[in-house]
């Protein structure tokens, strides 16, 4: 721990960018010279500073200046924990204005004097010169920006005066049909065998759910505009208030009847910075309350929606904005009827596609079976992405408790509840696989953390009931609740066809199958014990299995890259750690990753 912490100490650079007055550089011999500018000094480097000197310090890794300007003796890390000194977060643009500077052979900014008076008035006018080249720097900053959006939205709106191509959508793939395994209760009369670790002999076919990459941004960033008054435009999303500025200069009408060459002109006028402060308010609004892809998505509809009655007012300016955050974003035309095309790396089940350079595009909202589209596409696009990373930050809405309790272990009586407007945002949520693999979509369920009153409650009450035991002795407790306080029932009897579910619904929902208690299992045993897990899919059954690490743990396991995980069955009733469901195929077993 010390080490690493000491290595990244060291690793922090300090690139010396103005002085003023005398400031002395000690060398490791303890001699003393003059500091230079564009020197570069570690945290121990060791400073004096004459009576009114000052010394700014740019470091790129944090994206802050320093200012030093306390006189004495000392190493830097010291005198950057003074108060009297300060430090200042930059901004991307001003960090590579320095960048430049620092690259540049012009001396960035030195002045030496020993009379205070002289200094005092010399770092005065410094600071103003510096004041003024920044603000002269930005402005140009923001207009090169919108020379380039300008550019850019006038490319594309040329693209969208030419003619669109007549395409006929994919049909939609349906979810496989898997006959599902009924449950099995565990003979009790053997339970007190003596359990002997047996390997599972498979060949073993590893499922794995690419890692995310990070979520798309506009390919220039979105600067504020100034403005004299704020209008805000109020609107919900899954119970949550939300506000985006809207002025009465964003608002544009479209006629009865619209043609691509209308789509061009409107197009145009979207493109002025008029709308610049509400792509920024809905980025934030993204960032703030943690928005997956598609819940962004969702919220640029519900704000369209509440600009615009009009459904193809709206709908243009819904995908003005997704285009402008960086989303892969075609438009189509039918039937006097615009429509917003979005492209994800996801096959999702149920919906008609249209094949663009060789990207499935799919129409948000209803399928619309024939289309003439606009293929051109935008400056550094990215495509849809339907992983959930971390919890989305809604509002609560709790729903009824209801009690879960063990069968074996009569103490573990837990209260659940959830959020009910989660509930409602998994209930919008696609069906999808990824590379071509329908099991990607169970480690896609299984890997949505909780949100965090899911931690605060359930795991809470979960944590003290197992607090003291063992790893093995906690994951018995666990399972057993798992496979005994949830009724079991088969997908096609609830839903009329498959269907997963995210940790909490299975705790929300009365009924769940094996692939929903073996997410919610994993899920918790990953949160509660920090334990790896896989999940293990026979044809018609998902089961899991976890890695112990160092303790000693009977019965049947997978030896994955020289890791043993033991079978742990959630629908496997009644039966202990290490044990199998019979007639399981294993040589037609495949593990999930997790």
């Amino acid at each position: 721990m010390l080490c690493s912490m000491f290595v990244e100490t060291v690793a922090q650079r300090y690139v010396v960018v103005s002085i003023t007055g005398n400031v002395m550089l000690e060398n490791n011999g303890g001699k003393s010279r003059e500091l230079r500018l564009r020197e570069v000094l570690t945290p121990q480097s060791i400073l004096n500073l004459s009576y009114k000197s000052q010394v700014e310090l740019f470091n790129d890794q944090e994206g802050k200046k320093y200012v030093i300007k306390v006189p004495g003796k000392g190493a830097l890390s010291a005198l950057m924990k003074d108060r009297q000194n300060s430090v200042m977060q930059l901004s991307t643009q001003y960090i590579a204005y320095i960048k430049g500077r620092i690259k540049s052979s012009g001396e960035i900014s030195s002045r030496r004097y020993s009379d205070p008076a002289t200094v005092t008035r010399e770092v005065a006018v410094k600071k103003d010169a510096l004041k003024e080249q920044f603000n002269s720097f930005r402005k140009k900053a923001v207009t090169d920006f919108e020379k380039f959006r300008k550019e850019a939205v006038r490319k594309y709106a040329e693209f969208l005066r030419q003619s669109w191509e007549q395409m006929d959508a994919k049909p939609a793939r349906p979810k496989l049909i898997d006959k599902e395994v009924p449950p099995i209760r565990f003979d009790e009369t053997i339970k007190n065998r003596i359990q002997e670790s047996k390997p599972i002999n498979i060949d073993i076919v590893k499922i794995d759910v690419p890692l995310p990459k990070p979520q798309p941004k506009p390919v220039k960033p979105i600067e504020e505009q100034e403005e004299e008054v704020r209008e805000y435009v109020d609107f919900a999303l899954y119970g949550t208030p939300l506000h985006v500025r809207f002025t009465g200069k964003e608002h544009y009408q479209l006629p009865a009847e619209i043609n691509n060459t209308i789509v061009a002109d409107t197009y145009i006028k979207l493109g002025s910075a008029d709308f610049n402060n509400t792509i920024h308010d809905c980025l934030e609004l993204r960032t703030r309350h943690q928005f997956s892809d598609w819940a962004y998505f969702q919220m640029l509809e519900a704000f369209s929606k509440e600009c615009f009655a009009n459904e193809n007012e709206a709908t243009l300016l819904m995908a003005y904005i997704a285009q402008q955050s960086g989303y892969q974003i075609r438009l189509g035309l039918s039937d006097n009827r615009l429509c917003m095309l979005y492209a994800s790396d996801h096959m999702i089940y149920g919906r008609c596609y249209y094949l663009i350079d060789g990207l499935d595009f799919y129409v948000y909202g209803k399928d619309v079976n024939n289309l003439r589209i606009c293929q051109a596409a935008y400056p550094k696009e990215q495509a849809l992405s339907l992983l959930i990373t971390q919890p989305m930050i809604i509002d609560q809405k709790r729903t009824e408790k209801r009690t879960l309790q063990s069968e074996r272990y009569k103490e573990m009586n837990i209260e659940s509840d959830v959020n009910q407007n989660l509930i409602d945002f998994y209930n919008s949520y696609p069906s999808s696989q990824i590379n071509n693999n329908f099991m990607t979509r169970w480690a896609m369920y299984a890997n949505v953390p909780f949100e965090s009153t899911v931690n605060a409650s359930l795991l809470a009450e979960l944590r003290q009931q197992i607090d003291g035991l063992s790893k093995k002795e906690a994951v018995e407790r666990l399972l057993n609740w798992v496979q005994t306080a949830f009724e079991y029932k088969y997908d096609d009897e609830i839903w009329g066809g498959d269907r997963a579910f995210f940790p909490e619904e299975t705790l929300y929902y009365p009924y769940c199958d094996c692939e929903d208690r073996s997410i919610l299992l994993s899920r918790i045993i990953r949160d509660l014990l920090k334990l790896k897990v896989i999940l293990v899919y026979y044809p018609g059954h998902l089961a899991m299995a976890v890695n112990f690490g160092d303790e000693e743990v009977a019965g049947d396991y997978i030896l994955l890259d020289n890791e043993r995980f033991v079978i742990c069955d959630p629908t496997y009733i009644g039966a202990g750690i290490g044990e199998t469901m019979p007639n399981m195929d294993n040589q037609k077993a495949t593990v999930i990753l997790l």
